[in-house]
């Protein structure tokens, strides 16, 4: 037996639990009680609505019928066709029917809500009567003058307050798969506008290389790809991540996470750098080979501002604040500028450049002195390649003292990738 009552008492603190509207919560409960009335007091086809009032805790129902008219109507030869091709298909069996007779969810779910009339190509459906769920227009006339056809008439029903083993096991089954419908749509519409930021949330399992993060309500996954090389990741220790997406999956939202994303880069920086928060100091660009060097390009719309040292703050805290978040990457920031050749030259710092000569097909020759000709290479040609992707420029660095000499790993282009170790190769095909 239902206590109405003790429905509304915990109304609240279903809804606050869940992080749904009480609205959505006392809908779900109405869903429910007129899904549990249909059950023990109603019949098959008939449409049962309730209405509760949340401070008597008394409920009253209805029953609902569409209005037609017989141009919906489907002729007897259509319907005679119909039932013979059911019957063929064996869609129509005894067994079928007491199948029906089931407590099935989405079957309840499905019948307590409005018929469509419509078809999918815009033409009325060809519908058969049913005097429990339709009322031809005529009829409906009668009770009121003003009723279309596609409309709903409500009839009262007897208030009930009792109901038994089987009308209360549909009526759970009702609650329990719309507040997980509920709790899904709310925590879908909360990370939906979390995506391209940063949350916190603390690391749950490894499989396959993939981290699972628990977020609070929901959980998490960054893939292999998204997450930064030679970082440890361990069961139970609390990181941030920067949202890519937010999925729709069969078993809820699923957020897609990532560390080595150039934006989780940019909004560590954001937390960090007040300046870039309020929209003093703008990011202009960034070049990102996660857990080995980044190259970010700043400039300020304030005079007398300086960008690179807004970003370093007094004594590097601010900067080693995000250093501590990335681990042992290293970061160069760079003061954003017009001029090509100005920009290009600050592109490979920490070198230092003599010249820049740039052409019209975007292609920059960079000279240095001898001694400084490795560091604007870098390891592995990692600075150039950097600095050709921060620019959209493509780099050629060569030496002072032989200009016309191409250097091995001194030219980069705008797409360039890192090459892969064979080790690194096989590590991936195993995963």
């Amino acid at each position: 037996m239902f206590n109405f009552k003790d429905f509304t008492s915990a109304i609240a603190q279903i809804a606050e639990e869940k992080g749904i509207a009480k609205e959505k919560v006392l809908e779900t409960i109405e869903q429910a009680i007129a899904a549990a009335y249909k059950k023990e007091y109603g019949t098959k086809n008939e449409v049962v609505r309730a209405k509760m009032d949340e401070e008597s805790g008394g409920v009253k129902f209805w029953q609902v019928k569409t209005v037609v008219d017989q141009s919906m109507l489907k002729e007897e030869t259509e319907e005679e066709a119909e039932e013979i091709k059911e019957e063929a298909s064996g869609s129509k069996s005894v067994k079928k029917d007491d199948e029906e007779e089931k407590p099935k969810r989405r079957r309840i779910v499905k019948e307590e809500e409005k018929e469509e009339l419509i078809g999918e190509d815009g033409e009325p459906k060809k519908i058969r009567f049913n005097e429990e769920r339709h009322i031809m227009i005529e009829d409906a006339k009668k009770i009121n003058s003003d009723v279309i056809i596609g409309e709903e008439v409500v009839f009262p029903l007897e208030s009930r307050e009792e109901f038994g083993r089987i009308a209360a096991q549909t009526a759970k089954q009702v609650i329990l798969q719309r507040l997980r419908e509920a709790e899904r749509g709310a925590v879908m519409g909360e990370f939906k506008e979390k995506e391209g930021e940063i949350v916190s949330g603390v690391i749950q399992r490894i499989e396959r290389r993939n981290v699972f993060v628990n977020l609070g309500r929901t959980q998490g996954v960054m893939f292999y790809n998204e997450s930064v090389q030679g970082e440890r990741y361990r069961i139970g220790e609390r990181m941030k991540f920067f949202i890519v997406a937010v999925q729709e999956d069969m078993r809820g939202p699923m957020i897609v996470l990532s560390r080595s994303h150039p934006k989780f880069l940019a909004k560590l920086f954001e937390l960090e750098v007040p300046e870039i928060a309020a929209g003093t100091v703008k990011i202009m660009a960034i070049a990102r080979e996660a857990g080995g060097r980044t190259k970010i390009a700043v400039s300020s719309n304030v005079e007398g501002v300086d960008p690179v040292g807004s970003c370093v703050g007094q004594k590097g805290t601010r900067v080693m604040a995000v250093l501590n978040e990335l681990g042992q990457e290293k970061i160069d920031i760079i003061k954003w500028d017009e001029d090509p050749e100005k920009f290009i030259a600050q592109s490979v710092s920490p070198a230092k450049v003599s010249r820049v000569e740039v052409s019209t097909r975007r292609e920059a020759r960079i000279f240095v002195p001898e001694d400084q000709l490795s560091l604007a290479i870098g390891r592995g040609g990692q600075n150039v390649r950097l600095a050709a992707r921060l620019t959209g420029w493509k780099i050629d660095v060569r030496s002072e003292a032989a200009p016309e000499k191409e250097v091995e790993g001194g030219v980069a282009d705008v797409e360039e990738k890192p090459k892969e170790s064979e080790e690194e190769n096989t590590s991936k095909n195993e995963a």
